[in-house]
């Protein structure tokens, strides 16, 4: 199968391999050409729009950083949808509101292809490998359509309702996770402050019955940051969550409701993110607010 992706950030970048490793061929194009170059090689062809990868593609794959990035993908003439026919399936898998993907959908919609919006749990490590959750929001025709893909990118996918409702799920899987690290910070800030070795507390958070499934592997690259030491290119960046979190309140606002849980967090992500830290890792909230709690 002939597959484009259009934005080769992290994700996109990292889903590509994946799809040439499992025997397909990949387009691929980004609004920073040089993002796109630097995956060209054996199984992987640069496009230089993403109407020309509309032309080379039987299935697209969209992942951008958020809405404003959206019009830049679909709009223009030079777009995805000035390419578009009924043969096409848009696969469309970044991090937004559920109305922004309804607008995606409508876009593509007036094209005659079919459209599901699919955004992912997991980051860089489970992309490469397969090991993706992936929650579609569309058609059941779609969805049939775009399954056997999204298997071979994904350890689960499942056909969540139709387009917004994958949008949703995503932002509420990111919810306790983005709040557990700040919640963590505050633990580990409580423990070190009062005294008890930070290896050692971090150790025991990672064997109590409050750590998330994440925790344990994480914890000791979160106490080496506490301590100074910085690991290397992140996984998901620290203002990526805080961008997350700000979809969680708005969303949740257009149904009558608040979420003071990821209000608060979002308050603290984005103070971290002011302060220097916003293209760390996510997870190092947790060290940001330790350091910062435990040196004042």
């Amino acid at each position: 199968m002939k597959i484009g992706i259009c934005g080769t950030g992290k994700m996109g970048a990292a889903m590509a391999g994946r799809l040439v490793e499992v025997g397909h061929e990949v387009i691929v194009w980004n609004r920073t050409r040089a993002k796109a170059d630097a995956l060209a090689g054996p199984g992987i062809t640069v496009a230089d729009t993403a109407l020309a990868l509309a032309g080379m593609a039987d299935t697209v794959i969209c992942m951008y950083l958020d809405q404003s990035a959206q019009d830049g993908v679909y709009g223009g003439d030079t777009g995805l949808c000035a390419g578009l026919t009924s043969a096409h399936l848009v696969i469309d898998m970044s991090t937004v509101k559920p109305e922004d993907a309804g607008a995606a959908a409508e876009r593509v919609g007036a094209t005659d292809a079919d459209f599901l919006e699919c955004p992912v749990g997991g980051t860089v490590a489970p992309a490469k490998t397969g090991k993706l959750l992936g929650m579609a929001g569309g058609t059941q025709q779609a969805f049939k359509r775009a399954k056997p893909l999204l298997e071979q990118l994904c350890r689960r996918v499942e056909h969540v309702g139709p387009v917004g409702t994958g949008s949703a799920m995503k932002l509420a899987v990111n919810l306790p996770l983005a709040v557990y690290w700040e919640a963590l910070g505050e633990a580990l800030s409580i423990a070190i402050a009062s005294g008890v070795d930070p290896d050692l507390a971090g150790d025991l958070l990672g064997d109590s019955s409050g750590a998330a499934s994440v925790a344990k592997p994480r914890i000791p690259i979160i106490v080496s940051a506490i301590r100074g030491e910085m690991p290397g290119t992140p996984a998901f960046d620290l203002s990526g969550m805080a961008k997350d979190l700000r979809l969680m309140q708005e969303h949740a606002a257009t149904l009558g409701f608040e979420v003071p849980a990821a209000a608060a967090a979002r308050g603290a992500y984005e103070t971290a993110a002011g302060d220097g830290w916003a293209e760390r890792d996510a997870i190092l909230q947790a060290a940001w607010k330790c350091r910062n709690s435990t040196e004042s």
